[in-house]
């Protein structure tokens, strides 16, 4: 069976996580032991609060260098809210700049929208090509953030939602992939991309190093 770690660094909420990623089909562990991690098949972070809260929650249990890691090898990695925003180099709340795992260049900033925070369901439009989306490409997502990134990484699919302003959504980038929305919180769309993304593992017997597109760094 397919394992997933839900990566455990004080984040609240992330029982949602762990049993919808169970309903997809993967035996799921809630940890931040790195030898769990490294053995999993895939790893996902949930995100919940402040881009510097999240950041320093990272930090505390030495995740940081982990992801990026993970990252590099094309290992499967999926993060979720503030867990997108963080794969980007830098947030910006309330005048106080934090840096990101930096993963992909751009700041994730406050949405320019007439009502803060963007709550509730909405359409995306899927980047062509998505696997994440596939044949889940005409469904709402839920939504609950009120920053987000506007700058679309170089060699990514890159799927956007609109709120007062178009916005970063989810990006695909080789075995890493992110969404701004809660998979865990969109009901049968949800589950779906959930199983995309454990339809996309890699075999364990082929090579996952260099598994990123030619031009997505």
């Amino acid at each position: 069976m397919t394992t997933i770690a839900v990566l455990d660094y004080g984040a609240g909420n992330v029982r949602s996580a762990v049993r919808a990623a169970e309903a997809a089909g993967a035996e799921v562990t809630l940890t931040n032991d790195h030898a769990v991690i490294d053995a999993a098949d895939g790893l996902l972070v949930p995100g919940v609060g402040a881009y510097s809260a999240v950041m320093a929650g990272l930090e505390a249990v030495d995740a940081v260098d982990l992801i990026r890691a993970r990252h590099e090898a094309g290992r499967p990695l999926l993060g979720i809210c503030v867990g997108l925003q963080v794969f980007f180099s830098e947030g910006r709340e309330h005048g106080v700049e934090t840096a990101g795992i930096g993963l992909w260049p751009g700041e994730v900033t406050a949405l320019d929208a007439p009502v803060v925070p963007h709550m509730g369901w909405s359409d995306i439009t899927a980047a062509e090509g998505s696997r994440m989306f596939s044949g889940i490409e005409d469904e709402k997502f839920y939504f609950v953030h009120s920053y987000a990134a506007t700058e679309s990484p170089n060699g990514t699919l890159v799927t956007t939602a609109t709120h007062g302003s178009e916005f970063i959504a989810a990006v695909e980038d080789g075995t890493t992939w992110a969404a701004q929305f809660h998979p865990e919180k969109s009901a049968q769309a949800g589950a779906a991309l959930l199983r995309n993304w454990i339809a996309s593992f890699p075999d364990e017997e082929a090579p996952t190093k260099g598994s990123h597109s030619p031009d997505s760094r």
